[in-house]
């Protein structure tokens, strides 16, 4: 049995009554009665009021899965199922235009474009490393990846693969921070002279400052977009002197700096299911927010202490004293409203709802990092940044506002100093987007499109429409187009440049940097302000295209090209047209999805991995989280529910690809095989998310995942 312990009438589990009462609190100036009465108010209140937006949910999903049934022998008609979905308030009206009125938000989120990293807060090394990946070094991402087209043969320092870098990194300085004159290559020295750089800048302005002596600097500080890059001089290291031979000044290193802001995430990367798990990651966010989380990590025989990073100080033009962030502005995202884990229990013995606890517990642990006068700060301004995910329409934004209302009375906050950051990740949301941002007009610092997810609700939404395109054609369909176009548009249309973020979706294959180099540069050429990197690493090479793309002017332009997608193509369905597939396609299409779902729900369920590299079918590692597996259940069950496939086939392939998942994971000592006998856990629960699929609230995988994962934890 759960031991538990009273709390303002809640029933709360007490190792997390011990963790905010022992930990959390102490330090805020917030008394205990205090926090536990807010919460049990807010529950008592607001708790209704969730529960009443999924029942919206539901009766919505059930009036459009009656439309399409009743019209299943005719042709799609847009224009009616557009009335329809105005007639059930599925679409709501836009409103009149307005300017959000977000106020106080740091500059790495307001101003600034730059790529944000993605990162589960239950692994502290992961979590430190990613609020490190502020400032990442070029040299090391080109020379450890494929992005120069090629992997290092050996894990010796190559010298001529050390001069492809090297090339690289100087053509880069020289599109991005040319000279007046000459190249960077050809430079044998920086000096600051009257405070200018010489060689000198074609725009001076771009030199910020220095380390070091003025007439040999061991550090040069330039920006370019507002990004800043760190030229290290060292002509005594070993890449330092490799450049003096090739008749450089003995440059060392470019450090660019990558990830402005990072969500520390307790949702969709994590897999917590009960107190234990969320006590686990809400001390991660402690400690991040105290700026005191460590890690030990072993590295060749050594311990190694992870620690946050301090800022950078240096030397400004004028001679004065100035420093630059060390690390990430951090948000941390909440989960959406469905789940109720059994954390704690209202006055009727029910769960009561994680995001509403996740609201409470996380903006507390903040509190620490509002309430210090030194020493480094997450928020300058004095914000908390919080990611709401899987909201659906403005009804539930408004309601997450309610929330923050709370949050901030029972805290003593200033109203408004919980930022929301908005998921446009569900199709609801993306159709009335407009209107959701007015919900949150004045909180709002945060919309972000999620693929992933927004197919799987695509997908689930429409599911009895007819079957689906194959997963892989999904990315080519006219609503995904003008779900990207349309973020962008409304998110400038509706005043968020320069007051909050505007966002694009991951980047999954973190092996294949060559691509994400030649791919990914559609993000900020799209106009969007940051978009997400699985990796350090990644966020440096990104960082790349926001030098090279003023993402300002791209806005600017956008703002002034009127609108490039409408809601009617945003409406259209990705059916199938024909259903012309051979069987080897259709056996194909079947053997990816089992495959990548079994992948990632054996290490979900049986070691309560939340996001991990998964390899694909042909072996290729593919980062994975629910939203992939929502994207691969929702399309089989799709297919299933009108007769693409039959359930001995599924049934046949998850059986056979359990054996590749299990040769997959065979140097893992943890790993538990699923086959011969296709009876555990993680088996069970990959089977049921395809077989149950259609019945899942919005697709969603959390409620089959949860169940699942706590079977396995009681052994």
């Amino acid at each position: 049995m759960t031991a538990r312990v009273m709390k303002s009438g809640l029933a709360v589990d007490a190792r997390l009554a011990a963790f905010v009462d022992s930990a959390a609190l102490p330090g805020t100036g917030i008394e205990a009665d205090q926090f536990w009465t807010g919460f049990a108010q807010a529950t008592a209140t607001l708790g209704p009021r969730i529960t009443a937006a999924l029942g919206i949910r539901a009766a919505l999903q059930e009036q459009i899965d009656a439309w399409h049934i009743a019209r299943r022998s005719q042709p799609h008609d847009p224009a009616a199922y557009r009335a329809f979905l105005e007639d059930i308030g599925y679409l709501q009206p836009e409103g009149p235009d307005f300017t959000i009125e977000t106020m106080g938000v740091d500059p790495e989120i307001a101003l600034t474009p730059g790529p944000q990293l993605v990162v589960p807060v239950m692994n502290a090394r992961y979590a430190v490393n990613a609020a490190n990946a502020r400032w990442g070094s070029l040299y090391d991402a080109l020379y450890g990846t494929d992005a120069l087209g090629d992997l290092p043969q050996t894990k010796a320092y190559d010298p001529e693969r050390g001069a492809r870098v090297i090339a690289w990194g100087r053509a880069f300085l020289d599109e991005v921070v040319p000279l007046a004159e000459g190249l960077h290559a050809a430079a044998s020295g920086y000096r600051i002279e009257n405070g200018s750089l010489y060689p000198a800048l074609r725009d001076p302005g771009q030199f910020v400052g220095y380390r070091g002596a003025p007439d040999s600097p061991n550090a040069v500080i330039l920006r370019n977009h507002g990004l800043h890059i760190i030229l290290r001089i060292d002509p005594g290291h070993r890449i330092g002197a490799q450049d003096v031979g090739q008749g450089g000044a003995g440059l060392a290193d470019i450090r660019l700096e990558a990830a402005l802001s990072v969500i520390m995430d307790l949702e969709d990367s994590i897999a917590a299911v009960d107190a234990e798990d969320k006590v686990a990651a809400y001390g991660n966010w402690l400690g991040l927010m105290r700026g005191d989380l460590e890690e030990l990590v072993v590295k060749d025989g050594r311990t190694i202490t992870r620690r946050l990073a301090p800022d950078f100080d240096f030397i400004a033009p004028d001679g004065s004293a100035a420093s630059l962030n060390g690390r990430a502005v951090m948000l941390v995202r909440n989960v959406g409203h469905l789940m109720t884990p059994p954390a704690v229990l209202d006055a009727n013995g029910a769960e009561v709802s994680e995001g509403l606890m996740d609201a409470f517990i996380t903006t507390l642990c903040a509190v620490h990092d509002l309430k210090k006068t030194e020493g480094p700060r997450n928020s300058r301004h004095g914000a908390v940044y919080v990611v709401k995910p899987k909201l659906h329409g403005p009804d539930e934004v408004a309601l997450t506002c309610a929330i923050f209302d709370a949050v901030e009375d029972t805290l003593a906050l200033p109203r408004n100093t919980v930022m929301l950051g908005i998921m446009d990740e569900e199709r609801r949301t993306s159709a009335n987007l407009k209107a959701c941002i007015h919900a949150a007009r004045s909180r709002v610092a945060f919309i972000n499109t999620g693929f992933l997810d927004r197919t799987g609700d695509e997908i689930h939404t429409g599911m009895e429409a007819g079957p689906m395109v194959r997963k892989a054609d999904m990315k080519g369909q006219a609503w995904i187009r003008a779900y990207e176009d349309r973020n962008v548009d409304i998110g400038l249309a509706c005043g968020l440049k320069g007051r909050a973020q505007i966002g694009k979706g991951m980047w999954a294959m973190p092996d294949l940097m060559a691509a994400m180099l030649a791919q990914k540069a559609a993000h900020p050429q799209a106009g969007a302000s940051c978009a997400w990197v699985p990796s350090p690493t990644a966020a440096t090479l990104h960082a790349t295209h926001y030098h090279r793309t003023d993402v300002s002017a791209v806005q600017d332009r956008l703002a002034t090209g009127g609108a490039r997608a409408t809601l009617d193509q945003l409406l259209t369905l990705p059916l199938a047209a024909g259903n012309n597939w051979s069987e080897a396609e259709i056996a194909v299409e079947v053997a990816n999805n089992v495959q990548g779902i079994l992948g990632y729900v054996v290490r979900w369920v049986d070691q309560g991995i939340g996001c991990s590299k998964v390899p694909d079918i042909h072996d290729v590692g593919l980062m994975e989280d629910r939203a992939t597996c929502r994207i691969s259940a929702q399309a089989l069950a799709n297919w299933l529910h009108h007769g693409v496939v039959c359930e001995a086939e599924v049934v046949a392939d998850f059986r056979k690809m359990a054996a590749v998942v299990d040769r997959q994971n065979a140097g893992d000592p943890a790993y538990r095989p699923m086959a011969p006998r296709f009876d555990g856990a993680a088996f069970r629960a990959a089977c049921d998310l395809v077989f149950k699929g259609r019945e899942q609230p919005s697709g969603y995988t959390e409620p089959l995942l949860h169940e699942w994962r706590a079977v396995a934890k009681k052994g």
